[in-house]
């Protein structure tokens, strides 16, 4: 990660926390979160803002990276280390990373895309099929 994207999500995550979980920007308005994955390479916690999506009870979220070639770091955190903790509002919860597999990835990423035409932009832009993880909540 460039120390510009540290910087900008060191911004969102101050905001996030002071605000009970809002923010303004380009997330003005849209569900966002915070989730602590493990480095893969490191065994640092990493911590990433992200927008989400709850759908008949169930949450997941999007390695889109903005339609980049390559998964977001945070996708290789969590697939080496699918215990995850996750910020939404004031509420900590711990949880497991689970990604989806077909036709249920494709049918919860349009649902996505249609609530936020921005992933449907963000998978044209790119070769590759974006991930969509549930966070399955842990007892």
């Amino acid at each position: 990660m460039s120390e510009h994207e540290d910087d900008w999500n060191a911004k969102i995550i101050e905001e996030f926390r002071s605000n009970q979980g809002r923010v303004g920007g380009q997330f003005e308005g849209s569900p966002v979160l915070l989730l602590h994955t493990v480095g893969a390479k490191t065994g640092i916690e990493r911590v990433n803002p992200m927008m989400y999506l709850d759908l008949d009870g169930r949450r997941y979220v999007f390695a889109s990276k903005a339609g980049a070639d390559s998964h977001p770091d945070w996708y290789h955190n969590l697939r080496a280390h699918p215990e995850v903790t996750v910020e939404v509002g004031t509420e900590t919860v711990t949880a497991t990373a689970v990604p989806l597999a077909e036709p249920q990835r494709t049918e919860v990423y349009a649902e996505q895309a249609r609530r936020y035409p921005g992933f449907g932009d963000y998978e044209r832009k790119t070769s590759r099929v974006i991930p969509v993880v549930e966070l399955v909540p842990r007892s």
